[in-house]
């Protein structure tokens, strides 16, 4: 997709327009509106005062039979005074999706700011991103139809002519953003049999080879060598043979501390000797969307080149049933020296994740940001919209949050309380996998787990699980979302200012 910042003037003569209104807006306070021929303009401010409230959700069309322009689309957004960040990010996703809905290639398109935003180009960043994600569907195991798949190849975005600089800036960030997510959703979206840990870890190899990231891959035997437990652990039960991914992105000062992600790799998740219901599996080729999103957001910091020292890590195993599997009772030796105690082999990521942290600590940094499908309770506790946050310094959580908010992958703290450690203290281990007497709180028990093996470094644990799978008011095509990559881009931008390294 070409995103192409042109004038309003421009834009006034474009075969298919878009304008954006919010409820009972004036059709004429479009900046767009005044560069329209007269006769449109009668046409289209007939058809605002008619028919058109501008609620949200409601389109409406205005056709004109012959000329340049031949169709103007209304989109109603509803009441301004409800207007926030959130929806920003919806804009462009609906006029993508009106747009390959009705196989329009091609469209000119305003944002409906509000005064404050007007002159702020980073927005058009927030729209290429979501253009391209709306533009993306899944459709490599789909026969193509006679006509081809509905895409559209050109947006023509309306912008201030003293704005046009740098909105080509920000568009193209943005590009660079929505590929790499889009890049990370069709690895999310690859079934279990085609998306193993050794293809995940060639897919690392390919993307840090095409951006110039450092990609190296530790094998079984390298694995066993350190005494990496639970990977070896959790790993047993399938004929395919664990990876270790290792992604160094070292482009920020040499005094700097690096920012270190850990991404669960699950590339098949069926719950182990703990079986997962029928209803719960069929997803589970995503149960690696946090390592996809750790690889491609590195590959997204390289090509926008990113003054920051990035280190990802990337636990790659298949969690099989088998006579070889790790069972319930187990006691897996993990690479900090802990022992785990395995009481649900369902609780695997936290175990392979466990590892991985520990082996962030090598690099001393000065924040670990772990990103992992870790739990449904997760999405029980925060439904559909937002990913779990839980961090060990209490004044990072805000900051947390603002990353999420700028970079449209929201997250919502929840406790990280002590009282919660006691629930996993294990029996014959020293720390079990899940809490030992009940079912509640299980985003938060795995959360504690996760905390024993970051030491007292600066820490935040991501439980993108409620945000693994679009829903219909995302506007974005079924299946993976490409969580977690948005986030991370930000966080390596803030980075510098987010946390002081000592």
């Amino acid at each position: 997709m070409r995103i192409i910042p042109i004038s309003y003037k421009q834009a006034a003569r474009q075969k298919n327009i878009f304008l954006g209104l919010f409820q009972n807006q004036p059709v004429a306070e479009s900046p767009l509106f005044s560069h329209l021929p007269d006769s449109h303009k009668r046409a289209v401010r007939t058809l605002g005062q008619r028919e058109f409230r501008g609620e949200y959700g409601e389109t409406k069309s205005v056709w004109f039979p012959a000329g340049s322009i031949n169709r103007i689309r209304l989109f109603g957004w509803g009441e301004k005074s409800r207007w926030n960040e959130r929806k920003d990010h919806l804009v462009p996703r609906r006029y993508v999706q009106y747009a390959k809905s009705e196989r329009i290639s091609e469209f000119a398109a305003t944002y409906p700011l509000l005064k404050s935003d007007f002159n702020r180009v980073e927005t058009l960043k927030t729209f290429a991103i979501n253009a391209l994600l709306a533009n993306f569907e899944y459709t490599k195991y789909k026969e193509m139809p006679e006509a081809g798949w509905p895409e559209v190849k050109t947006v023509s975005l309306a912008v201030l002519d003293q704005n046009l600089v740098g909105a080509r800036r920000e568009i193209a960030a943005g590009i660079i953003m929505g590929e790499e997510t889009n890049a990370a959703r069709e690895l999310a979206n690859t079934p279990g049999s085609d998306m193993t840990p050794e293809k995940l870890a060639a897919a690392a190899a390919a993307a840090g080879k095409r951006t110039g990231v450092k990609v190296k891959i530790l094998d079984e035997p390298e694995i066993k060598r350190i005494g990496m437990g639970g990977v070896l652990g959790v790993a047993r039960g399938s004929d395919e043979k664990p990876k270790f991914i290792i992604l160094e992105y070292l482009k920020g000062p040499k005094a700097q501390k690096p920012l270190v992600l850990a991404g669960k790799g699950v590339t098949f998740d069926t719950g182990g000797i703990n079986l997962k219901p029928e209803q719960y599996m069929y997803e589970m080729h995503m149960d690696m969307s946090g390592g996809a999103a750790v690889i491609h957001a590195i590959a997204a910091i390289a090509r926008l080149k990113l003054p920051v020292n990035v280190v990802g890590l990337i636990p790659a195993v298949e969690n099989m049933p088998s006579g070889s599997s790790y069972r319930p009772g187990d006691l897996l030796k993990s690479l900090s020296g802990k022992t785990i105690e395995v009481l649900n082999t369902d609780a695997e990521g936290r175990v392979i994740l466990a590892d991985a942290l520990t082996y962030g600590l090598r690099y001393k940094p000065g924040l670990i940001a772990d990103f992992a499908t870790l739990t449904g309770a997760a999405h029980v506790a925060l439904g559909n919209y937002c990913s779990a946050l839980f961090t060990n310094r209490d004044a990072l959580s805000p900051r947390m949050i603002e990353v999420g908010l700028q970079s449209g992958d929201y997250v919502w703290p929840l406790p990280l309380w002590d009282e919660y450690l006691t629930e996993i203290k294990g029996t014959f281990g020293d720390i079990a996998n899940i809490a030992k007497q009940d079912r509640y709180g299980g985003a938060l028990h795995g959360a504690k787990f996760l905390e024993q093996f970051v030491d007292n470094t600066p820490w935040a644990h991501i439980d993108i699980a409620p945000r693994m799978t679009s829903v219909d008011s995302d506007y974005l095509a079924k299946g993976a979302t490409g969580v977690g990559v948005r986030y991370i881009v930000e966080l390596a931008t803030q980075y510098p200012h987010l946390i002081n390294p000592q």
